[in-house]
């Protein structure tokens, strides 16, 4: 037996295809990678190559940091609850820290952004395309499997499972090269790509090896049935060995080479042939595979997004593309528009979330939202800093329609733990917040502050708030902030001495209870006594606990 000589496969310039960036993208370690990989097939034992291969994989560059808004915003949480991907019946095991890495850095470039809306939206409204890419998928866990699956102890065919993996490299390619017909987007890429390797030398080999592995002869049985049933006797009527294959010699040949072998002082049984054989084969599609594993993290980031729009609309909500617009001048004097927004947390999470719409007339504007606790003021922040960071990172958003403007960062301050060794009190603590703001935040970024100054007195806290919102004001902002500060919010609702300042409110029904839509103006009351009320904290209840605690001891005392 003897191989075609595998083809050359010398990578241009270490680069590799990658779904998420619309050029070919420059990967420094591709050598550790490859010699992963050659252990990986030698041996069922990955190392992390497919985890390795995401964890280093570089990122279109970006401007935002995710220090200053992922904790706040749950976006890892998100990530694992909302950007679910299914492989056949059952839910995928993906790489969700790769996942998050994308959405945590949205690129600068707008090409970047725009390469992935394409690949959504031709995913998303053909159902041919999106089946093909899940069976793509699909077959990329089982290559994925098949090289990460021999683990201690378990007996294997070593042989039997290097040919399972070339049976899978040639299914992926195949697969490549015959879907995605017609594609506009990068799509269009993966069927070039497996188009070109069905064209290489390599790739023939590999055919032809698999070919002589399946079908090396074929052997012409009679059997006899008795009345019974059973098998009486069985009679060999012909064998007919392949002879259009060139893994295959006759049995002169082979003869003639096992003697030939001997006295040259070599002694390779059939099984050590094949051993090398494989190899050799598989040294000429093993770039191509390289090519292709980084590819597996990369449609899960798809298929995550597509997962996130089919759990909105099975709760009855619609996910957009939006329009976005560049962060020039004339642009933060455009409106800013999302219609039927919703916090993909509380959807991805299993409560239900109530839809609203937020419109602004101009994008960059301090907008300052009043209203009752528990009225969604909290919730808006984050639905509208994860639509941000969606949209710009090319993935759906939670509205069913949105215009947006691209900014270059995102800061996010919603929540403020105590800490045991916190030196400050809650008026320092809120202090060092605003601090920890300024020095964050860019011009043109997007701020989102919940409950600014809350931490000291009326008074003190209105001056320190005025004199945030007027400094935010240089920065040309997005900014929304909360407060319960509502005559100081009147107070400049009614001289607007700040530019660009706007105002909205918690809609109440008439009953005075949050219908969680938001209304222009500026909220009257906090409705402090509706939530007691709905808490159980009213004079009579409050008074009812008390006697039930006085009368505990003496009833303990009569043992009843």
């Amino acid at each position: 037996m003897k191989p075609s000589p595998p083809a050359s496969h010398t990578a241009p310039a270490h680069e590799i295809l990658s779904l998420l960036h619309p050029e070919p993208i420059a990967r420094p370690d591709l050598e550790e990678m490859r010699q992963a990989l050659s252990f990986a097939f030698a041996s069922g034992v990955s190392g992390g190559l497919f985890s390795q291969a995401l964890d280093r994989a570089p990122l279109a560059p970006s401007t935002w940091d995710p220090q200053s808004f992922a904790q706040d915003l749950f976006l890892e949480e998100l990530v694992a609850r909302g950007f679910r991907v299914r492989s056949g019946e059952r839910d995928a095991v993906v790489n969700r820290a790769f996942i998050f890495r994308v959405l945590a850095h949205p690129p600068t470039d707008p090409r970047v952004t725009e390469h992935r809306r394409d690949i959504l939206r031709e995913l998303s409204s053909s159902t041919v395309f999106r089946r093909q890419f899940e069976d793509l998928y699909t077959i990329a866990c089982r290559l994925r499997s098949a090289l990460e699956g021999a683990t201690a102890g378990k007996k294997f065919d070593a042989t039997r499972r290097q040919l399972d993996v070339l049976v899978l490299v040639k299914e992926a390619f195949d697969r490549m090269s015959e879907s995605f017909d017609g594609a506009k987007s990068g799509l269009s890429g993966l069927r070039a790509f497996g188009a070109s390797v069905r064209e290489t030398e390599g790739y023939r080999s590999m055919v032809d090896l698999l070919d002589y592995d399946e079908h090396l002869a074929t052997l012409g049985v009679t059997i006899r049935v008795g009345a019974d049933g059973r098998v009486r006797g069985f009679e060999v009527r012909n064998l007919r060995e392949r002879q259009d294959n060139p893994f295959v010699l006759s049995p002169a040949r082979r003869w003639l080479a096992k003697i030939e072998m001997f006295f040259r002082g070599y002694r390779f049984s059939d099984g050590e042939v094949m051993a090398r054989l494989l190899d050799a084969v598989f040294e000429g599609v093993e770039a191509h595979v390289l090519r292709f594993i980084p590819l597996l993290g990369e449609m899960e980031v798809y298929l995550g997004a597509l997962g996130f729009r089919d759990l909105a609309e099975a709760a009855g909500l619609e996910v957009c593309l939006p329009e976005i617009r560049p962060a020039a001048e004339d642009a933060d004097d455009r409106p800013r528009k999302l219609l039927g927004l919703f916090n993909p947390l509380l959807v991805a999470s299993g409560v239900r979330a109530v839809p609203c719409d937020l419109v602004t007339d101009r994008t960059s504007a301090t907008v300052l939202i009043t209203g009752p606790n528990s009225g969604g003021k909290t919730r808006l922040l984050q639905s509208v800093a994860l639509a941000q960071i969606l949209a710009q990172g090319g993935m759906f958003v939670p509205a069913r329609e949105a215009s947006l403007v691209r900014v270059p960062g995102l800061v996010v301050s919603l929540i403020q733990e105590t800490r045991v060794d916190q030196s400050e009190g809650r008026l320092g603590m809120e202090l060092v917040r605003i601090r920890a703001l300024f020095e964050m935040l860019g011009p043109g970024a997007m701020v989102m502050l919940d409950e600014l100054c809350s931490g000291t007195n009326p008074s003190e806290g209105e001056e320190i708030f005025e004199l945030v919102i007027t400094l935010l004001s240089k920065l040309r902002p997005q900014a929304f902030i909360t407060t319960h500060f509502l005559t100081f919010a009147a107070r400049l609702a009614r001289e607007n001495s700040i530019a660009g300042l706007r105002f909205i409110q918690v809609g109440l029904d008439a009953a005075h209870r949050p219908t969680y839509q938001f209304v222009a103006g500026v909220a009257t009351t906090s409705l402090a006594s509706h939530a007691a009320a709905r808490l159980g904290v009213s004079r009579d209840e409050l008074e009812g606990l008390i006697d039930r605690n006085m009368r505990a001891p003496a009833a303990r005392a009569r043992g009843t």
